[in-house]
């Protein structure tokens, strides 16, 4: 067994998992949007990285890292209420192309604000747990407590946000506001402030991924260190289905793991492509994703 464990295969599927919880993290995040608002972000990457920023000023004025945890998270609800109610709420009942424009130029001047501001000179954001991996035999086992740490929180908010629109009241509004936002006023829903709680607790999801990104070592915190994941993430909520919080981790942990095969096995350069290919074979076979569920509606 100590020697399966510590071999090539499980290596790469054990780094495919710890990679692909993050995709799935973005994903749900994008996930929460489109849920409560019917809207994709394209900032989703851009506004927690802020959050993450303010986090790591208070890091360095000496605050344990849990406290920065969860400042970055309170500053990261706020970022994301503020853009609801600033920029997209007067873009509501407008063509759809209006928000994808106007959140893509909202990523461009994030970035540009925490570049002017704090540079894009990586910053890293040391964790209570360690990055090395455990070792089995003698040998190393692809698989740290900082892994461990990654894992368990994907989890965590990912298992909170299905309870949350599955078993929830608050749920149902939430879901009801995006779909039917005149008829759920009717019934007694604060519609406005269901969007406005969409947006911040998807924010929310984000700045923890920004979080777990820029305490990881080897990547650090820069302007752009979402773009990336970002882009993977977006395809692991195409494919796992914009309505799946379940969906979305999972189809994240595989496209992780396939990507860390090919990356071992193929060429690092071909990762990105295989990425597309996945997405482009998914939509075909299934448009609203593997894990949607379309429901037949009485009229």
């Amino acid at each position: 067994m100590d020697i399966f464990l510590t071999s090539r295969i499980a290596s790469d599927v054990l780094g495919g998992v710890t990679n692909g919880v993050i995709y799935g993290l973005v994903a749900l995040s994008l996930v929460l949007v489109w849920r409560s608002t019917g809207i994709l972000n394209f900032a989703q990457g851009a506004m927690p990285m802020m959050a993450t920023y303010v986090g790591m000023i208070a890091f360095g004025h000496f605050f344990g890292y849990w406290i920065c945890v969860v400042i970055a998270i309170l500053v990261g609800f706020l970022i994301g209420a503020g853009t609801e109610r600033v920029l997209v709420r007067p873009l509501y009942g407008k063509p759809e192309i209006n928000p994808v424009v106007v959140m893509v130029g909202f990523l461009t001047v994030l970035e540009a604000v925490a570049a002017a501001i704090w540079s894009s000179t990586p910053r890293s954001l040391t964790t209570p747990f360690s990055p090395i991996d455990f070792h089995l035999g003698g040998k190393p086992f692809a698989l740290s407590a900082f892994s461990l740490y990654q894992i368990v929180t994907a989890i965590v908010v990912m298992v909170a946000v299905a309870v949350l629109f599955r078993f929830t009241n608050l749920g149902l509004q939430l879901r009801a506001s995006a779909l039917a936002p005149e008829v759920s006023r009717l019934l007694g829903v604060r519609v406005n402030r269901m969007l406005t709680l969409g947006w911040t607790l998807s924010t929310g999801v984000g700045t923890i991924t920004a979080i777990l990104v820029s305490s990881n070592f080897f990547t650090g915190l820069t302007p752009q260190v979402m773009d990336g994941i970002f882009a993977f993430g977006f395809i692991a909520a195409a494919v796992g289905g914009l309505d799946s919080p379940v969906g979305s981790i999972v189809a994240g942990v595989v496209i992780g793991i396939i990507l860390q095969f090919v990356g071992d096995y193929v060429n690092s350069n071909a990762i990105i492509l295989v990425a597309l290919f996945i997405l482009i074979v998914s939509l075909m076979a299934r448009p609203n994703g593997v894990f949607s569920v379309v429901k037949a509606r009485r009229v």
